[in-house]
């Protein structure tokens, strides 16, 4: 097969990776790809959200297959125009894809479908808005509607900083049109997990459940980030909580999606609070998560070609995919200065050096080729992602990968994995 991945991120290259190992991939291409993903694919320099251009190339191409990585050019409706054009392709549709590029649609669903989150309340009007928030109180959670490149939720520990937060969106247009609607919610306390599952419009299988670290600083302190690390397992879910979540917050919304005219295709990302009355959605995603794709792909024993076509075509039922026992860390370098204004076009040294350490794969995410020079070009730039018996080894694969890395302008967290490693009596590093 002819297989085009769209996006340039991380995640893509752990998708290119997978899919470069399959024997059903015959030729592997990316748009647009990054210096470390053409190792392993023929980049090409068409943007993820120039849906013409990426037409273009398929039929010029002759791709077979597409896999759409990011949500902004699934909510834009890629997979519907390479349907129109005959083309197979992983992900949503635009219709589906509301479940991420409105977070209004998605807290109805869940509300027309019995799934459990969060009370919530709607918002166009300013004032109605900082109304909710007096009658409510604090803490609460204030989302953007739209999409706003992970950084439209802000957690308010007080009245204060909920109404800040109501300007900041809909009044100041921080996040641009994504802040024309605001969604304030309920906060909830517990332990967060990152759960997945493959779904082909009335099957869903679930993958092995991730726990990602979003605040910038070690302790989970600082601004969020898009994901500062991941890793896999998860200890918080466990197969009791696993069941609980296919039965309560996939399965309905599966189900839902379908009645409603909408059938959901491609991979459904639930980010979840597991607190004392078990598991409860705090939103969806429509694409896998970025560090956690990472750890995923690091852990996956079977072939992913063939489960993202079965996903496709109707054939979960049939499926099934087996897992390494091991464990799987990811630590993400980024440019110093992010997640606000970072520092670009610097020099990254030791990637072979990094990528020689036992059980480690370096995988880019914001770089860029200058002859023979690596250069970050982004935010998050590297995933260093390390497999072991533990996540305790794992993490300490990691950052013995990290330390051989010569890029003074780069930073990471020194904590990733600490909350496995102290549920399991360990330490972290």
């Amino acid at each position: 097969m002819r297989v085009l991945v769209v996006g340039s991120g991380g995640r893509e290259h752990a998708l290119c990776w997978a899919i470069a190992a399959s024997p059903l991939c015959g030729k592997l291409f990316c748009a647009p790809g990054n210096a470390g993903i053409a190792t392993l694919a023929e980049c090409v320099p068409v943007a993820v959200t120039d849906i013409d251009g990426l037409l273009a190339f398929c039929g010029t191409a002759a791709i077979d297959f597409v896999v759409v990585g990011p949500e902004t050019p699934l909510v834009e409706g890629l997979v519907d125009r390479l349907a129109m054009a005959g083309i197979k392709a992983f992900g949503p549709s635009a219709a589906a894809a509301r479940l991420e590029g409105s977070k209004g649609f998605m807290k109805d669903l869940c509300a027309r479908h019995g799934v459990p989150s969060a009370w919530y309340g709607r918002f166009r009007d300013v004032e109605a808005a900082r109304d909710f928030i007096r009658a409510k109180g604090a803490p609460i959670v204030v989302k953007a509607d739209g999409l706003a490149a992970g950084k439209g939720v802000v957690v308010c520990r007080t009245e204060a900083e909920a109404l800040a937060a109501v300007d900041l969106a809909m009044t100041t247009k921080a996040f641009g049109a994504a802040g024309d609607e605001v969604v304030i919610e309920e906060f909830l306390d517990g332990e967060e997990a990152s759960f997945f599952a493959l779904v082909d419009g009335e099957t869903a299988l679930p993958l092995v459940a991730a726990q990602d670290h979003k605040a910038v600083g070690d302790g989970d302190t600082g601004p969020n980030t898009g994901g500062m690390g991941a890793y896999s397992p998860a200890p918080v879910v466990t197969p009791a909580v696993q069941a609980e979540v296919m039965e309560r917050i996939i399965g309905p919304v599966v189900r839902g999606m379908a009645a409603e005219g909408m059938p959901y295709k491609g991979v459904l990302f639930a980010g979840l609070m597991i607190g004392k009355d078990g598991p409860r959605l705090l939103e969806f995603n429509v694409r896998f998560g970025d560090p956690e794709c990472q750890v995923l792909m690091a852990r996956l024993k079977s072939d992913l070609l063939p489960a993202l076509l079965a996903a496709c075509d109707g054939q979960l039922r049939y499926f099934d995919l087996r897992w390494h026992d091991h464990a799987a860390l990811v630590v993400v370098m980024a440019a110093k200065g992010y997640p606000g204004i970072y520092i670009k076009n610097s020099e990254i040294k030791g990637l072979d050096k990094a990528a020689a350490c036992p059980g480690v794969t370096v995988l880019h995410a914001g770089t860029a080729q200058d002859g023979d020079r690596i250069l970050a070009v982004g935010g998050r730039v590297l995933g260093i992602t390390a497999i072991g018996a533990t996540v305790a080894e794992a993490q300490g694969r990691a950052y013995a990968a990290v330390g051989a890395i010569d890029w003074p302008e780069g930073f990471c967290r020194r904590d990733i994995g600490w909350r496995a490693i102290k549920d399991l009596g360990g330490h972290a590093g």
